[in-house]
């Protein structure tokens, strides 16, 4: 494989950063075809890639034959869509959450398994510069023992957002607040820290006409001992305000805001490490709360595929946040803590 030709199948919000990484990087891609039920997405996404339409998925794989398969579709359908390009032989890579039940994801991953075929989960703010040095300064020990973490996802989504698509705010497809919107910041939450011991939380859909939640708190034990927290509301008036975390330690303190994680507002260790120094030059400004995080993913896709790199996140690794989350909405129903793994 010289480069890799890849088939996207959802073509509204989010499937723009998709095309915007895979069009930069013509050396490592080429897009052959594209599907959406949507004519009118449909129609722009053959206009802007050249690549040859679909109105239906299951036609796309009889007709095609893509070295990857690029899931931007409701995540209620990410496993399923998964699991039938797998059968084709092809690799699949599936946007955040990779399912919204945890055994949906565990089929997605056996199949691919059983094919011999890669699996991708998009977790872009691995790669924002922010997280990427506050990453380094945590795999440093720079922080001692690790006491406090704490998330807060401050954004807003208005009952037009919901309105828009049918699936969205559904339990079958969409999931709310934690499971959708806020999933890349779980996933900060395991991936930063560690394993999760147990957790409880409290959701509530408090304005938005939808059968998930718009809004949600969580408290978390470590298996290390450190206490986390995560608060989640998709009420924000009037705008997005805030995508956060900050790490305390015996030895240090972090925080980075802005919207989505994009800018350190306090950096303090008790000692000197070069790394002090990329501090000012890290924070960047946002357009939106995605970020720049999917030219680096596709980077590491590419380099998984035609190099044989180890991938950022397999299907596995995505599969740690979705646990946490399904531990969340347990607890929230059942009004208990609940102890992982599930």
């Amino acid at each position: 494989m010289k480069s890799i030709s890849v088939a996207l199948v959802g073509c509204g919000r989010i499937s723009e950063k998709h095309f915007e990484a895979l069009l930069n990087l013509k050396q490592d891609y080429t897009i052959t075809s594209v599907c959406d039920t949507v004519q009118e997405n449909l129609e722009k996404a053959v206009q802007l890639t050249g690549a040859k339409g679909y109105l239906n998925y299951e036609t796309l794989l009889e007709n095609e034959h893509p070295d990857l398969v690029v899931l931007c579709t409701p995540s209620g359908l990410h496993a399923r869509q998964g699991v039938l390009a797998a059968r084709k032989g092809f690799h699949v890579l599936s946007e955040k959450p990779m399912a919204t039940k945890l055994k949906d994801a565990d089929e997605l991953i056996k199949a691919c398994d059983q094919a011999g075929v890669r699996l991708f989960v998009v977790k872009q703010n691995r790669l924002n510069s922010t997280i990427q040095l506050l990453k380094k300064a945590i795999d440093k020990n720079r922080f001692g023992k690790i006491f406090m973490v704490e998330v807060n996802v401050f954004w807003t989504r208005p009952q037009s957002y919901y309105d828009a698509a049918k699936w969205r705010g559904t339990w079958e497809f969409d999931g709310g607040a934690f499971l959708n919107q806020a999933s890349h910041y779980v996933d900060l939450l395991s991936w930063l820290i560690g394993p999760v011991e147990s957790v409880s939380a409290m959701t509530g859909t408090l304005a938005r006409k939808i059968e998930a939640e718009d809004t949600g708190a969580a408290v978390f034990r470590y298996r290390n001992g450190a206490i986390g927290t995560m608060n989640v509301t998709m009420l924000t008036y009037p705008k997005n305000l805030e995508g956060s975390i900050t790490v305390m330690g015996e030895k240090g303190t972090v925080r980075i805001g802005g919207i989505a994680v994009n800018d350190i507002r306090h950096w303090e260790f008790d000692s000197y490490d070069d790394d002090d120094k990329a501090v000012e030059t890290s924070s960047y400004k946002v357009e939106s709360v995605y970020g720049f995080g999917h030219l680096g993913y596709y980077k590491n896709v590419a380099d998984a595929l035609l190099r044989g790199h180890d991938p950022n996140t397999d299907g596995r690794e995505g599969r740690k946040s979705l646990e946490l989350i399904e531990a969340i909405y347990l607890s929230a129903k059942e009004k208990r803590f609940v102890n992982l793994p599930l």
